[in-house]
């Protein structure tokens, strides 16, 4: 059993995020594993309160709030599925919960930014797939640009993230995760494409809505974080502890810049992915 020494306070964890350079008014984006920052006392609430305090009144907390389980074109449902017969498939897709803003869990960003989602007061993008929440006086700002058919974009919140000079705090997570990375593969000329489809609900009725966006890949997130790391002359990247957690904070900016140009350059003759082909 942990004792209780060893678990993280608030106010350490709130003197650790003002070590590590978080901002007091800035506009901060999460992304978490709770299990890396190990024992927290008060668990992931006690984070959102200790990130909420060093932000101060004037910042705002954002967070990912990412639904892959209600769309048949994710990794996540073709995990799901895998093996399966039509038959089964077809039971998974008919047992899908259609995107409700208020109400659908976004359970594959963690604990931390699902308390973020869920206290009151949160804004919420109105994304089917890719939503982000956030809490402070800029989340209606930040969160009310969000095309339907632009995850990512510049119709989405990370467009606006970018425009608020936020930074990232990737909290015992790695650039494998960073969301911001994906703003760049809209800025890259003439972006792959591909169909996207999931449940949503028009006029109080369950229905399956197709579209057409950049086709996402983050499979190469691990080392382009490294190679923008290891180029970092800026200070762009400032490294410490939070818990146990190993943290990078970043200024968004640089990030995506350096993302865009590193993208066109390391995925110019990639070919496409048959496996992500809706098939009719």
């Amino acid at each position: 059993m942990t004792a209780v020494s060893e678990l993280l306070s608030g106010e350490r964890a709130a003197s650790q995020l003002s070590e590590l350079g978080v901002r007091r008014g800035g506009v901060l984006l999460v992304h978490a594993s709770m299990r890396s920052v190990g024992a927290v006392e008060g668990g992931a609430r006690t984070l959102v309160d200790a990130l909420r305090r060093v932000l101060g009144p004037d910042g705002t907390l954002v967070v990912p709030a990412i639904t892959p389980e209600n769309s048949d074109t994710s990794p996540a449902y073709r995990r799901s599925v895998h093996g399966l017969s039509d038959e089964a498939r077809e039971a998974v897709r008919a047992a899908m919960p259609p995107f409700d803003r208020a109400t659908t869990p976004a359970p594959s960003v963690g604990r931390l930014a699902e308390a973020v989602r869920l206290t009151p007061g949160a804004e919420r993008s109105g994304h089917p797939q890719t939503s982000f929440a956030a809490l402070g006086p800029a989340a209606c700002a930040l969160t009310a640009r969000h095309r339907p058919d632009c995850h990512y974009g510049e119709d989405s919140p990370l467009a606006a993230l970018y425009e608020s000079d936020a930074r990232i705090l990737l909290l015992g997570t790695g650039f494998d995760t960073c969301t911001a990375f994906h703003l760049a593969e809209y800025r890259v000329a003439r972006p792959p494409r591909r169909r996207y489809r999931c449940v949503v609900t028009v006029r109080g009725r369950r229905r399956w809505w197709e579209y057409e966006d950049v086709d996402l890949d983050d499979s190469d997130f691990a080392e382009l974080g490294r190679d923008f790391e290891e180029s970092d002359s800026t200070g762009a990247v400032r490294t410490g502890r939070v818990g146990a957690a190993y943290t990078r904070l970043v200024r968004l900016t640089t990030a995506v810049d350096f993302a865009a140009e590193w993208l066109a350059e390391h995925r110019a003759d990639r070919p496409a992915d048959p496996a992500k082909a809706i098939r009719p």
